[in-house]
């Protein structure tokens, strides 16, 4: 599929990973809308690349399909990126002082990691089903959507987020098998340690925890380069169902 020409939204678009896949879209030819709740960063993004900016709460419908209808103003969508953070509530099942882990945190962190994404999902891809077919193959988009590699080795004090992560995992063959009559592709990225800020530390720190700790190449991921993956997988037709992962062979110990 062509990039050029096309309109591509993408849900979290102010963040580390997102900003990249900003940049390469657009520097691909896409008319590219970022979604995101970081209004200062989206509307620095809008004025020096001139894309557009929308304010985006991915746990809203309107909100959301706000942003759909944005993406559909500026030509025919065919792409739909969701790279959204939120609040990841964790820790033991059972503390030390033998309580078990909040609830309200456990729900919080599905919301936004994986119901969340089931709603930019579902709402990006009847966007993209409104779309003509492409003469090559017929097929209309494609929806990528982002997982971890902790939905596979979560560690100790993560189950929330591993929780929703590898349900996120789990929806991609059954939504691309449920859009194929439309000829929508779903593949979800699996990132491992990737240098943005969503670590809170510096990124000197973080390269001396996690660079180490990744057999090859020995240092940790960076944005472009799943910003790279996310354009191969708009333009390569036959990915489809898929979870990649993007970790550098990198399988997280327990803790």
């Amino acid at each position: 599929m062509q990039i050029t020409g096309n309109s591509a939204l993408v849900v979290g678009g102010t963040g580390g990973l997102g900003e990249a896949t900003v940049r390469r879209l657009h520097a691909a030819g896409a008319q590219v809308v970022a979604a995101d709740v970081n209004d200062e960063k989206g509307k620095a993004l809008e004025s020096e690349l001139g894309i557009r900016y929308v304010h985006t709460d991915a746990t809203s419908e309107e909100s959301v399909a706000a942003a759909v209808a944005t993406a559909e103003a500026t030509g025919p969508v065919r792409i739909v990126v969701d790279v959204h953070g939120g609040p990841a509530g964790g820790g033991r099942l059972i503390g030390k002082d033998g309580s078990p882990l909040e609830l309200d945190g456990f729900r919080t962190t599905v919301e936004y990691y994986l119901t969340a994404v089931f709603n930019v999902l579902r709402l990006g891809a009847a966007s993209i089903a409104r779309q003509a077919p492409l003469a090559d193959g017929g097929g209309r988009g494609v929806v990528v959507t982002t997982a971890s590699i902790a939905a596979f080795e979560g560690q100790i004090g993560q189950l929330p987020y591993a929780a929703a992560k590898g349900g996120v995992a789990s929806m991609t063959l059954v939504a691309a098998r449920d859009l194929s009559p439309l000829g929508i592709r779903v593949v979800t990225v699996a990132p491992g340690t990737v240098n943005t800020p969503a670590y809170g530390k510096t990124g000197d720190e973080l390269e001396a925890y996690w660079g180490s700790r990744v057999p090859f190449p020995k240092r940790m991921g960076r944005a472009e380069e799943y910003a790279a993956l996310v354009q191969h997988l708009c333009e390569n037709d036959y990915l489809n169902g898929e979870v990649v992962r993007l970790d550098g062979a990198l399988r997280f110990p327990p803790k």
